[in-house]
């Protein structure tokens, strides 16, 4: 792991000014346990920040900007953290923009909503669903994934292909420039704006996009790589999409990954949500056909394809509530294609399914298509689904990490493009790889298991990595399909785009952030080896939590979540010490685990919701109670067991005790007092004053006759995680 840090007067220095520009200067953390708690996302890399702010709205931002710019620092802003390719991570200054950017404002009966980037997709979802509206892009993270991440991923998922997309349903954008300028592109006079006040922006664009559409070869790289999914390098084809540079502003922004501003607040089109449809999950004997299933399926109109393997089969029959049908199946060489259609009437689903089943009934399936409509099942289905990618993840061998690759090639090629990734597996060795996605855009995702930091372990992925590249845009696909360029990719923008259109995009992120302050390294990186460095290292910790692949689902159902630490952060803070103590910096370690003991053992309300949204139902809360039981005093802990035995008389004894130590002089009560604080612990024992009331009475039970009533004007509303 990375731990650069400033020189001690600069840090100082630099801290001051961050603390100058925010209203309250405890919102800049530079604690260790803060730093490392924060450092981590769902990547497999991993640096450790200088600091971290919690910054609270556009204007402080834009001061935190300044205020880094001065001081030569860099920003790198984390919402929900569930990025996979290393774009939320940094060794400068860490923003949190999850904990304060949370408003969602419905608009137009729910043709539009406008929302803040700590949002998740599944609130803006819960808001949206008595509109029979939803938004665009539905990523399987929607519970945690937030919307500053789903805007600077270009995020799509598995129904809305390159249609119902963060760049085709964005309407306007706000954005705090590097410089602090604050443009809302959604403004009437917006354009007049950009000119008057980033005039070297704007002409700078409008260069940019004279040149890209003057050049037919640059023109047809960018119709051909935007006809997919693409999410590698910057939105180039806003270049020739829009005609006024604000408009372009507004949409390079989408996928930038947080390195040409800070997305404040967003404007979006929603899209209907269809009230009619029908699942079923297909099984073929084997990945071969059922990738080559894809194009006749496609073609009857299906809303989402989705492509498990044989190892996410293996995988789903272990997670809690999965579908019959993969329970009762004998998973040997098979893959499977999870089918929907969407309609908005009854009768037209009919016309759908008829179609499709002309289709189904002429493949080589291993079971009997079966298509319901059944919410239950269904959401069983969708919940198979959805958590592969951490399930398969925790299931990982121990000392190892999960690495998840993400690309998209033409549609007709993906079988053959399946089949060599397979011989790719083999021929590096990776066991118990897994592929799987959104195969109707022709977009898989698949998951290598290995010690990436180990020598061994480096070279192979490397040697991979190479020959990945060779597969995918000798295809004519992208590397990159809705996860993002982040470090991961970075190092191959150029070779994917060539001199040209890479000289463009770097021209890009020198017009907007000329000083390099945002995210450097990620989505434009001259490091051929950026992917190979600063890679994470997962020390066993505790079994309750080793299978835990930081992927921060649970953090959005955590009580202590805006308090203290999160699930995650209890989990990768525990991970910190140990390699800390595995690296011999005993300083370190005694430096985490001095704040460790409040700020994630004893705040941890061990109520297991983090067991609740966990794919591989993970309960940091009993870890956490064990903790507690380990750290507690012996002489305490019997003490407490027999006065839990025999609460009555423990309180009515209390109640004497305070009687009668009123009519002592407190200096005779203090040393007695302090002796059992000493012993018994100072959260056991409070310390004695004058102030404390005199013992009360003993209230007689009275027997309930009936059963209590909610009073009517109760009601129970449905929080931001409820599963709607």
């Amino acid at each position: 792991m990375s731990t650069t840090t400033v020189n001690a007067p600069s840090a100082s220095i630099m801290f001051g000014a961050l603390r100058a520009a925010v209203t309250d200067p405890a919102r800049v953390k530079t604690r260790a346990l803060d730093r490392y708690a924060n450092a981590h996302d769902a990547s497999h890399f991993l640096l450790i920040p200088q600091a971290v702010v919690v910054a609270t709205d556009a204007a402080e931002v834009g001061a935190l900007l300044c205020a880094a710019a001065a001081q030569g620092a860099h920003l790198t802003f984390r919402s929900g953290g569930t990025s996979l390719s290393g774009q939320a991570i940094t060794d400068g200054v860490l923003v949190d923009v999850r904990r304060n950017f949370k408003n969602i404002e419905v608009l137009d009966d729910g043709l539009r909503v406008r929302v803040q980037p700590g949002a998740t997709v599944r609130a803006v979802n819960i808001r949206l669903a008595k509109y029979g509206r939803k938004f665009g892009p539905d990523p399987a993270s929607e519970s945690a994934a937030t919307i500053g991440g789903v805007v600077a991923n270009n995020s799509s998922g598995m129904a809305c292909g390159t249609v119902d997309n963060t760049y085709q349903t964005l309407e306007s954008v706000v954005v705090v420039l590097p410089s602090g300028t604050v443009v809302d592109t959604g403004a009437a006079d917006a354009d007049d704006q950009l000119l008057k006040r980033e005039p070297v922006l704007y002409n700078g664009l409008l260069e940019l996009a004279r040149r890209t559409r003057s050049n037919p070869a640059s023109v047809a790289t960018i119709r051909q790589q935007f006809s997919m999914k693409n999410t590698m390098g910057y939105g180039v084809n806003s270049l020739l999409d829009f005609d006024r540079p604000v408009d372009m502003l507004a949409h390079l922004i989408v996928g930038s990954e947080g390195t040409l501003g800070f997305v404040a607040e967003t404007v979006f089109r929603t899209v209907p949500k269809l009230p009619h449809v029908t699942t079923a999950l297909l099984v073929f004997p084997g990945l071969e056909a059922a990738t080559a299933a894809l194009p006749a399926l496609v073609a009857t109109g299906a809303a989402t394809l989705e492509l498990m393997d044989a190892l996410s089969l293996t995988v789903g029959q272990q997670m809690p509530g999965a579908p019959a049908i993969v329970l009762d199946l004998v998973v040997q060489e098979h893959a499977a294609l999870l089918v929907e259609y969407h309609a908005e009437s009854s009768e037209k689903l009919a016309q759908l399914l008829e179609t499709g089943m002309q289709t189904v009934n002429t493949l080589n399936l291993t079971l009997p298509a079966d298509f319901t409509t059944d919410a239950g099942i269904r959401g069983q289905l969708w919940y198979l689904r959805k958590g592969i990618i951490p399930a398969v993840g925790g299931t990982r061998p121990q000392g190892t990490n999960a690495l998840l690759e993400d690309i998209v090639v033409p549609v007709p090629a993906l079988a053959r493009t399946c089949m060599e990734l397979i011989r790719l597996f083999a021929k590096y060795a990776y066991e118990n790889s897994m592929i799987f996605g959104h195969a109707k855009d022709g977009n898989v995702h698949f998951m290598l298991t290995d010690d990436f930091s180990s020598p061994t372990g480096l070279e192979r992925f490397s040697r991979f990595t190479e020959d990945l590249v060779d597969l995918v845009l000798g295809e004519g696909g992208s590397l990159k399909a809705e996860h993002g360029t982040g470090r991961v990719m970075a190092p191959y923008v150029q070779r994917q785009y060539g001199d040209e259109l890479y000289d463009v995009m770097r021209r890009i992120k020198v017009l907007f952030d000329p000083a390099g302050l945002l995210n450097p390294g990620v989505l434009i990186n001259d490091d051929p080896n950026a992917h190979l460095k600063d890679l994470k290292a997962i020390p066993a910790v505790a079994s309750e939590v080793d299978r835990c692949t930081e992927c921060g689902w649970c953090e959005p159902v955590c009580p202590s979540r805006n308090v203290t630490l999160t699930p995650r952060q209890r989990i990768v803070s525990l991970r910190a010490i140990e390699q800390a103590r595995l690296d011999g910096n005993l300083a370190l370690v005694a430096e985490l685990e001095k704040d460790y003991e409040y700020d994630a053992v004893q705040t941890c309300a061990a109520d297991g919701m983090c067991q609740t949204a966990c794919p591989v139902t993970i309960n940091t809360g009993d870890l956490m109670k064990r903790l507690r039981r380990d750290d507690a005093n012996p002489v305490e802990k019997a003490i407490w067991n027999v006065a839990a035995k025999n609460w009555g008389a423990v309180s009515r004894g209390a109640g004497v005790a305070l009687n009668v130590v009123r009519t002592v002089p407190v200096g005779v009560i203090l040393a007695p007092n302090k002796l059992a604080r000493a012993v018994l612990g100072t959260d056991a024992v409070p310390l004695y004053s004058p102030e404390l009331p005199a013992g009360g009475a003993s209230r007689k039970r009275r027997a309930v006759t009936t059963a209590p009533k909610a009073h009517p004007s109760i009601k129970v509303e449905e929080s931001e995680t409820s599963h709607a």
